[in-house]
């Protein structure tokens, strides 16, 4: 079964320069346009459903990747981004470091294990997601279904490829795409699109 994750495109707060992560943000006109592009690579890719973030940004995503591709598209919370910075989330950048320059310091010194105030703990953000994701997967699989997709973000993203395929990935750009093969008792990479490099981690 091929399972593809896609980002989301760029979105309104990455244009202001905020701290993403639990805002809720749109997608910029570049991000939509970046969507557009992305369903273009995907239209011949049979996928029959799209397990999406419940954020506004994966959700315009998904809805015109949807205009092309006429798959079936399933709300998953537990995909969504994490709340990485707490206090800080939806603030200009500049301006959070005036406002919490500890909190700062805390994010940029010990991410993705930081305990910024208000943020989502990492270990229960890995569980959330990766449960959630191993489900889906062994389900459709079970079902003989041939592709599907989930439409997240940066995160989500880089967990899946740290956590269960042992991997170390960076540098996830808007819209990136992965494509995975699974068997039933793993995953193969078998492409990868927009993102600076995937290296063999520790797992």
């Amino acid at each position: 079964m091929r399972v593809f994750l896609l980002r989301h495109g760029e979105t309104t707060g990455d244009v202001e320069v905020r701290y993403g992560g639990d805002f809720d943000d749109h997608l910029s006109p570049k991000g939509k346009k970046q969507a557009t592009e992305l369903a273009g690579k995907l239209e011949d890719s049979e996928i029959s459903t799209f397990f999406t973030s419940p954020k506004i940004r994966a959700i315009e995503t998904t809805a015109i990747l949807s205009k092309i591709i006429p798959a079936k598209v399933i709300s998953v919370a537990n995909i969504r981004e994490r709340n990485q910075y707490g206090v800080m989330t939806g603030m200009i950048k500049a301006d959070a470091k005036k406002e919490f320059p500890d909190e700062v310091e805390e994010l940029e010194a010990t991410n993705p294990y930081h305990h910024v105030q208000g943020s989502e703990e990492y270990f229960a953000f890995c569980k959330r997601v990766i449960d959630a994701f191993n489900e889906i997967v062994e389900e459709e699989f079970a079902n003989e279904t041939e592709s599907i997709a989930f439409v997240t973000h940066g995160g989500p993203i880089t967990v899946i490829f740290r956590e269960i395929l042992g991997f170390e990935i960076s540098g996830i750009k808007d819209c990136a795409l992965f494509e995975l093969e699974y068997d039933g008792d793993g995953f193969e990479i078998v492409s990868a699109e927009d993102v600076d490099s995937i290296e063999a981690g520790l797992k």
